[in-house]
């Protein structure tokens, strides 16, 4: 009976979670004045894709769509790649002051991003990089959590491994890229869903250096449709829905890797 109990709690604080998806996915199929007639209608009657056909054709949602992808996937691959040496360098090589540079990595949890943003404003304008993609990536292609979370998983993983590479000629660089990665995997995909999920989302500093409506990111562009396609709750919630769909298939795809990387590091 207990187990049977946890379960319903469990399942009841699931569907408290998706209502509102739900809620959201049936908006963005009803007709323009069922939306927004009064009461809630769970399911559409009739069925309708007008809601996305107009966002289609009546806004750059596409391009902005194509925008967040390119910089979502170019900076989770430039955070891999840095985060992934720093960490590879803290923790397997031997040098002077390594703990120190680890320390102030760690130190710098304590900062605040929204002190970075008028120096950082500065410099990408005097690099002539405003309305650009490198504009939001370069600022974040290495961050302290990563560095923390792979220095973590990388000094738990066996020295034994390393030496008896080392005794086969390996270099530091053959020792990180066909042993330290590929024994890393889920947490590297962890560490990659998160930075994907938190690039795609950003909205401060897109905002601030993408200064042309067809650079903008969704997070931004659906902030623009509400001005665009006013009081139309089924564009707004079509709009949500494309931006919000692929992070949800992403994490359905990349789940088994996500509990794997939980998993090792409870054991770790």
């Amino acid at each position: 009976m207990r187990s049977v109990g946890v379960h319903v709690v469990m399942y009841g604080a699931a569907l408290l979670f998706v209502l509102p998806y739900l809620y959201m996915i049936s908006t963005s199929l009803q007709t323009q004045q069922e939306a927004v007639s009064e009461g809630m209608h769970w399911i559409p009657d009739p069925i309708t894709f007008a809601a996305f056909t107009n966002l289609l054709t009546g806004s750059l949602i596409v391009q902005w769509a194509i925008n967040t992808l390119i910089i979502a996937s170019v900076t989770t691959l430039l955070v891999l790649l840095v985060d992934s040496m720093i960490a590879f360098a803290l923790t397997r090589l031997d040098w002077p002051g390594q703990r120190y540079v680890l320390g102030l990595i760690i130190a710098s949890f304590m900062v605040p991003g929204f002190v970075n943003i008028i120096p950082l404003y500065i410099l990408i304008a005097d690099l002539g990089l405003l309305n650009n993609y490198a504009a939001v990536i370069l600022p974040f292609a290495a961050g302290p959590l990563g560095v923390f979370l792979l220095a973590q998983f990388f000094r738990d993983l066996p020295h034994e491994l390393q030496e008896a590479a080392q005794l086969d000629g390996f270099s530091n660089l053959r020792i990180y890229t066909h042993i330290i990665l590929p024994l890393s995997k889920s947490i590297l995909t962890a560490l990659a869903l998160f930075i994907f999920v938190w690039s795609w989302n950003q909205f401060l500093w897109p905002l601030i250096v993408l200064q042309s409506e067809a650079a903008y990111t969704l997070p931004i562009g659906v902030v623009v449709l509400q001005d665009n396609f006013t009081y139309q709750p089924a564009v707004t919630m079509a709009s949500a829905l494309i931006a919000s769909g692929p992070l949800f298939i992403l994490f359905l795809l990349l789940q088994e890797q996500l509990m794997s990387a939980v998993e090792m590091q409870g054991v770790t």
